[in-house]
């Protein structure tokens, strides 16, 4: 019975590095189940539980991580909890982020400053996939939703679906708040 939870706890923490080094190097499944020569639903059940590892993984997945087995197989040194990463500025926001790649299930959080520049909405509102959260920490935020048009004082939050055409701006002088968005509204906000 100690030698199956002996081997259970390596097997869990093989999964947590495996999962751990593909996110650190920016990795997809479909790119790490390529160079390891494993189909991306078994890379997928690996990392999830839902498959055993066998000794035969090992080494291909270490190889396609740019690692040796004994580091994959290490415990792995703690990871630092700080955030890294330098503020993006685009259309009148600047976006600093919070949380990082990959976090809680591929929720972003951003501290984000609007310019109290940014007062005109474009001429067709945009929408996206997902739903973003926002809490006003300065200023007063003007949010486009729809046929909606709200003023969003300090202190205030609102939660939207964002398949909502939807855009947000200053009313009458730079605005702070923190924003949570999915892959979708970062993408949207960031870089198209």
């Amino acid at each position: 019975m100690e030698a199956r939870a002996v081997e259970e706890s390596v097997e869990s923490r093989v999964r947590r590095r495996l999962r751990e080094l593909r996110v650190e190097r920016g990795l997809t499944l479909r790119q790490v189940s390529d160079r390891a020569h494993i189909n991306i639903s078994t890379l997928s059940r690996l990392e999830s539980g839902k498959r055993r590892l066998a000794l035969d993984h090992i080494t291909g997945l270490a190889t396609a991580l740019g690692v040796s087995a004994d580091e994959l197989l290490a415990g792995g040194s703690p990871v630092d909890p700080r955030v890294h990463g330098e503020p993006v500025t685009r259309g009148g926001l600047t976006m600093w982020p919070l949380t990082n790649r990959d976090a809680a299930g591929g929720l972003r959080t951003f501290k984000v400053r609007v310019s109290p520049r940014r007062r005109r909405p474009p001429d067709q509102l945009r929408s996206h996939d997902g739903h973003d959260w926002m809490y006003v920490l300065d200023g007063r935020l003007r949010l486009l939703l729809g046929d909606q048009d709200l003023v969003i004082e300090s202190g205030e939050a609102v939660e939207f679906s964002t398949w909502t055409p939807h855009w947000f701006g200053a009313v009458d002088g730079a605005v702070e708040l923190i924003a949570v968005f999915g892959p979708h509204g970062e993408r949207a906000h960031l870089h198209d």
